[in-house]
């Protein structure tokens, strides 16, 4: 338990958390929600959301489920619905971390359909579900983007991926003054960086990679989901009440700059 957990910071808030059923996202719902809140996580896969919905429930945490693809419209609606009890309730926070990383190779021989998903998922998405869920978040509330270190230095094989994140801290930057203006709401990033989830495995599982890449890592190790969880309840409580838009990088002092 972290120093943090049990402290309640988010009782009584109703917080939306996407693609939230493994990894990241499944480590900052099970941390909302063990500091009080109501979260509702969801994935493409229904499977998925009633494990996770199962494993969270039996550590008697409050969650709902719903099965949601972040870029069909109509299953936003569904996000929504449920997470605003049928459009009657506003939530508390917005917590956007669908991603994709279909391609590895050089950037310029990227597939248009390719890169087109890849823009789809990681970052019009974040930009449709903030308009989608801008009127219905509380005055003082929250949106976060998960973005990743990455996008501070493109570098192959993953350069359509890195610049897609990259084009989310800017997202955050736009987001956060218009958001600020309309409810008092505030807008922020985290980057990781090499977190052990099945997402990057093919990074932190290879020896030889993560051995070069360790060499730009101040503390030498993957982080964890939980790390990275603890960062998003700061941000997204009024411990950070004087925090937006920003990008927090966890990355265990990696090299990030652009």
């Amino acid at each position: 338990m972290t120093s943090k957990e049990g402290c309640n910071r988010f009782k009584n808030q109703v917080v939306v958390v996407t693609a939230s059923t493994d990894g990241i996202g499944f480590a900052i719902a099970r941390r909302i929600a063990s500091e009080g809140a109501v979260v509702v996580i969801s994935s493409r896969c229904k499977a998925n959301v009633d494990e996770a919905v199962k494993k969270l429930e039996s550590e008697g945490l409050n969650v709902k489920g719903v099965q949601c693809h972040v870029g069909n419209k109509e299953e936003r609606m569904d996000l929504l619905r449920t997470a605003t009890n049928n459009f009657k309730e506003k939530i508390d926070c917005l917590i956007s971390n669908a991603a994709v990383s279909p391609y590895a190779g050089p950037t310029v021989d990227t597939p248009e359909p390719i890169f087109d998903k890849i823009f789809e998922t990681n970052l019009k998405s974040s930009f449709l579900l903030t308009q989608d869920f801008r009127d219905w978040i509380k005055p003082n509330g929250n949106i976060l983007y998960i973005s990743s270190y990455i996008g501070y230095t493109p570098r192959q094989p993953l350069g359509v991926y890195a610049i897609s994140k990259t084009a989310l801290f800017g997202l955050t930057r736009a987001i956060a003054h218009d958001m600020w203006q309309q409810g008092k709401i505030r807008v922020n990033c985290i980057a990781p960086g090499i977190i052990q989830t099945r997402f990057s495995e093919v990074i932190w599982k290879d020896e030889e990679t993560f051995e070069d890449i360790k060499k730009e890592i101040i503390m030498e190790r993957a982080g964890r989901s939980e790390e990275i969880a603890g960062a998003a309840a700061f941000l997204c409580s009024s411990d950070g009440s004087y925090v937006t838009g920003e990008t927090l990088v966890v990355g265990g002092g990696v090299t990030s700059r652009l």
